[in-house]
C-alpha cells in the first residue's frame, strides 16, 4: 500500500519524535489513554457512552426543533490542533439533526479575491439565519494559530486581527447570535498515534495534508501560538470552552452537554442532559500544551 507523502508520518515516527512519544505509543494498550496528565488512565466503555449520546441526541433534535420555532441563531467554532477530533465531534452534533438547518462551514484557503477583503468578511457570509445551527470547523481563528506557525501572515497582520477580534465577537453576540467558542486540546503522543491510524488507513488518507506533516515538527510553535490566541481572545462577551480530547468519547459527550446546558430550549431535559466533568471541560486554564 502506498502511504501519502511518502511515509512521511511514518517516518516521523521512526527518527524524530520525542522518545517518549515513541515509547508511549508503543507499549500502549488500544483503549489506553496515552497522557500520563489525562485525568483518565483508559478511554470511556462504548456502553455508557452509547447510553449518555443516545440521550443527548434526542436533546439536540429539541434543540434543533426550539430554533427553528422562535428563530435562534446559533454559531458553535471548533478550533484545535490537527486530530484533535473537531469533524468527528461535528459529526456528532449532526447526526440526528435536520441537515437543512444543521450546516458545517469549512473553508479552504482565501481566494485571490478574498484575500483582498476584510479578513473577517468570508466568515461573515456563513454566519446563522433565523433557526439555523452553524458549526465552524475551524473559523477566524485560523490567523491566531495556523497562519502564525506557517507565516502565511505578518505579525502585524496578527496583531490586528488580536485587535479586533473581541469586538466582532461582541458584535455577533450584541446581535442575538448564541456564540460556542470550544478549543479540543489533545496531546501529542495521541495526536501522533492518529496520524499513524489515518496514515495506514486508505478510507482516511484523505484526511492528511501537508501542513499535518509539516505540523508534527512544529509542535513548540503550536503551543504558543494557542496559548497566546486563548489569553487575548478569552472574553466575557465570547469565553472559550476547552475540552480535553485525548478520549474522543468524553470529549464528544462534554461539547454536546456544554452547548445544551447553556441554552433554555424548550422541552429541555435536565437529566437527559446530566452536568459536565470538570476533570474534561472547563476554561482556558484547563489548557495544556
Amino acid at each position: 500500500m502506498t502511504l501519502p507523502f511518502d511515509g512521511a508520518i511514518s517516518e516521523f515516527f521512526e527518527t524524530d519524535a520525542p522518545r517518549q512519544v515513541r515509547e508511549a505509543i508503543k507499549r500502549a494498550d488500544k483503549d489506553e489513554v496515552l497522557d500520563p496528565a489525562f485525568p483518565y488512565s483508559d478511554m470511556l466503555g462504548r456502553k455508557p457512552y452509547d447510553k449518555d449520546m443516545d440521550r443527548l441526541q434526542v436533546e439536540l433534535v429539541k434543540l434543533q426543533a426550539w430554533a427553528k420555532e422562535s428563530g435562534a441563531r446559533i454559531a458553535i467554532l471548533f478550533e484545535g490542533r490537527d486530530a484533535s477530533g473537531k469533524g468527528g465531534t461535528i459529526k456528532r452534533f449532526r447526526m440526528n439533526l435536520n441537515p437543512r438547518g444543521a450546516r458545517v462551514v469549512a473553508l479552504s484557503k482565501p481566494s485571490d479575491v478574498e484575500a483582498t477583503q476584510w479578513y473577517f468578511q468570508r466568515y461573515i457570509d456563513h454566519l446563522p439565519a433565523a433557526g439555523e445551527i452553524v458549526f465552524y470547523d475551524r473559523s477566524w481563528y485560523n490567523r491566531g494559530v495556523v497562519e502564525k506557525v506557517f507565516d502565511f501572515c505578518t505579525d502585524d497582520q496578527r496583531d490586528h486581527f488580536f485587535g479586533q477580534v473581541p469586538d466582532f465577537e461582541k458584535m455577533l453576540v450584541d446581535e442575538g447570535i448564541l456564540l460556542f467558542k470550544i478549543w479540543l486540546t489533545v496531546g501529542r503522543a495521541e495526536q501522533l498515534r492518529r496520524f499513524l491510524k489515518r496514515e495506514n488507513d486508505p478510507l482516511k488518507q484523505w484526511k492528511l495534508s501537508w501542513i499535518d506533516v509539516e505540523g508534527l515538527k512544529r509542535w513548540d510553535a503550536y503551543t504558543d501560538a494557542i496559548a497566546e490566541t486563548l489569553e487575548r481572545t478569552h472574553t466575557r462577551e465570547a469565553p472559550w470552552t476547552v475540552i480535553r480530547s485525548d478520549d474522543k468519547k468524553r470529549a464528544r459527550l462534554e461539547a454536546i452537554r456544554h452547548v445544551l446546558l447553556q441554552i433554555d430550549y424548550a422541552s429541555k431535559a435536565p437529566k437527559a442532559v446530566g452536568q459536565p466533568d470538570p476533570k474534561i471541560v472547563g476554561g482556558p486554564d484547563l489548557w495544556h500544551g
